[in-house]
């Protein structure tokens, strides 16, 4: 458990403290309930919402609805171009190099990178006990909370989910779990068998076809149903749900076989018959493209509760009425494992495990009470947001101390007041983002900053920078980062490098050093 004095002192500041980071009457509105649907490496363009070039073949529906009941944000980022930084940052709307998370599985002794003079730095393998988390703050505002799926920033006793604010926590994987044994993806699918634990839905759902005009049947994802269940059991009172879906993540596989033949006959391929790599390019992989649209599928499930499930708090009205809704995903899409390609990021350049667009550009949509129905936001959005504009919403308070912390802003002004920009403590335009990854292999090793319509990275094993100009004027210009300009307008490098170094510097940013088994090896700048 946390040091009980710690959060006793919390509970105490944040409920009595006379500094309120958002003066709002507590009057004003009832105490709405918060969803944050995360996907795991579901990629900007993995989805219907922001279909830019060629057409992606993933049918995504649901998504697609709640953009038009909401805010489709068309340049959202994540904290981190990986799964355990971004959502350690935006649980607790702090930087990854604030947490000190900045990447997977860490808390091990750092070693050479494979065929480089260089050490990645050390961190941690997930929050420490005096990060607070989302969770705990809304604990304190009467919110019931819960987490299902993945956790994955930490595993010590003191850092699981229920040891950092959530009152109840369901993490297996559901549907998502592989086939085991001799079993495989090729051969291993869900039945009508009652003893079956993914046993098909008597229910049909889309996608339609020619063969299944009335749509199809989908396995039972215990990930879906604990998070309809958890709802149904606090509606009473406010809830908050972090729903942390497995999908689309590596095991690429589904055990529904009539979604994998939609995608096969869409995509003109044979129906799998042996377990073999998908090696074709671009967006052609048939399991990849069964998993989105279970993502889908999941997020549609859980929506169509909420429509048609009466609020007991609020008489008179449904359960989405009173819900925002926030939907995303923890990094970009991941393009390949080994020998095979699950998706495409293009025309953003790389992907996950990438400072590039491809790696930290994900989809992001918000709906909720008073957030207009159908609107585009093309401003700059971190998921580090989630956290104060969540406070705003459900009128919470916290300490000053605690509100110093945050990296994010509050982007209430514009969901609710239709506001162009998303304004600092001090009233003024947000100017840019920040990303920080000096792990993986050397060209990997980058700072990146976006202001504006550039993108500067900082190659932290040489010391030198690229400059990409994605946008002119607000439209298409190098979005896939293909022409590196930074020699050519060095007093833009100048300005952005600046900004990019304080950061470093005022976050203390760990940065990957030398092997001393290396000893040949030129100095590396820093």
């Amino acid at each position: 458990m946390k040091n009980n004095k710690f959060f006793l002192a919390f509970l105490f500041v944040a409920f009595f403290s006379s500094n309120h980071i958002y003066s709002q009457k507590k009057d004003e509105l009832i105490k709405p309930n918060v969803i944050i649907f995360y996907a795991d490496d579901l990629g900007w363009q993995d989805t219907e919402l922001n279909d830019l070039d060629e057409p992606t073949p993933w049918e995504t529906p649901n998504v697609l609805k709640l953009a038009k009941e909401g805010i489709n944000f068309t340049n959202a980022y994540s904290p981190a171009p990986t799964c355990a930084p971004s959502r350690a940052a935006m649980l607790t709307g702090m930087h990854p190099t604030k947490t000190g998370v900045t990447h997977v599985s860490g808390g091990n002794i750092p070693n050479p990178v494979a065929h480089s003079a260089i050490i990645p730095p050390f961190y941690p393998a997930g929050l420490k006990p005096e990060d607070v988390t989302i969770a705990e703050v809304l604990k304190t505002n009467g919110y019931t909370t819960g987490h299902v799926g993945k956790w994955h920033i930490g595993s010590l006793e003191i850092q699981k989910s229920t040891n950092q604010g959530f009152d109840f926590a369901f993490e297996s994987r559901g549907a998502h779990q592989g086939p085991k044994g001799k079993n495989n993806r090729a051969n291993y699918f869900a039945t009508d068998d009652a003893n079956d634990p993914y046993r098909l839905s008597k229910e049909k759902y889309a996608p339609f076809s020619d063969k299944n005009p009335q749509g199809i049947s989908y396995p039972n994802d215990d990930v879906t149903e604990q998070a309809i269940s958890f709802i149904d059991r606090s509606k009473e009172e406010p809830f908050f749900l972090y729903l942390a879906h497995w999908m689309v993540h590596w095991p690429v596989h589904t055990k529904n076989r009539e979604l994998l033949q939609y995608y096969s006959d869409k995509l003109g391929v044979d129906f799998p018959k042996e377990d073999i790599p998908v090696t074709t390019g671009g967006q052609t992989n048939p399991y990849y493209g069964a998993m989105v649209t279970t993502l889908d599928w999941s997020l549609g499930r859980v929506v169509n509760y909420l429509k048609k499930t009466d609020d007991p708090r609020n008489p008179g009205k449904k359960l989405i009425e009173t819900t925002y809704i926030i939907f995303s995903s923890d990094n970009g899409g991941m393009e390949k494992h080994k020998t095979e390609v699950i998706t495409d990021n293009a025309p953003l350049d790389k992907g996950k495990i990438f400072a590039q667009e491809g790696g930290i550009r994900v989809p992001m949509v918000i709906s909720g009470p008073n957030v207009p129905k159908g609107k585009t936001y093309e401003g700059l959005i971190n998921q580090l947001d989630f956290f104060p504009t969540l406070l705003n919403i459900t009128k919470t308070d916290v300490s000053v101390e605690q509100s110093e912390k945050f990296d994010g802003l509050n982007i209430s002004g514009v969901l609710f007041n239709n506001e162009k920009d998303v304004l600092t403590k001090e009233g003024k335009p947000r100017e840019d983002l920040w990303w920080h990854f000096p792990h993986g292999q050397d060209s990997r090793m980058q700072s990146a900053i976006r202001s504006g319509d550039y993108k500067l990275y900082k190659n932290l094993t040489k010391g030198n920078y690229e400059l990409y100009r994605l946008y002119k004027d607000g439209k298409r210009a190098d979005l896939e980062e293909k022409h590196d300009i930074a020699k050519q307008n060095p007093e833009v490098v100048k300005e952005l490098s600046e900004r990019l170094e304080k950061y470093l510097k005022d976050y203390d940013a760990k940065l990957p050093y030398k092997s001393p088994l290396k000893s040949k090896v030129k100095e590396i700048k820093m």
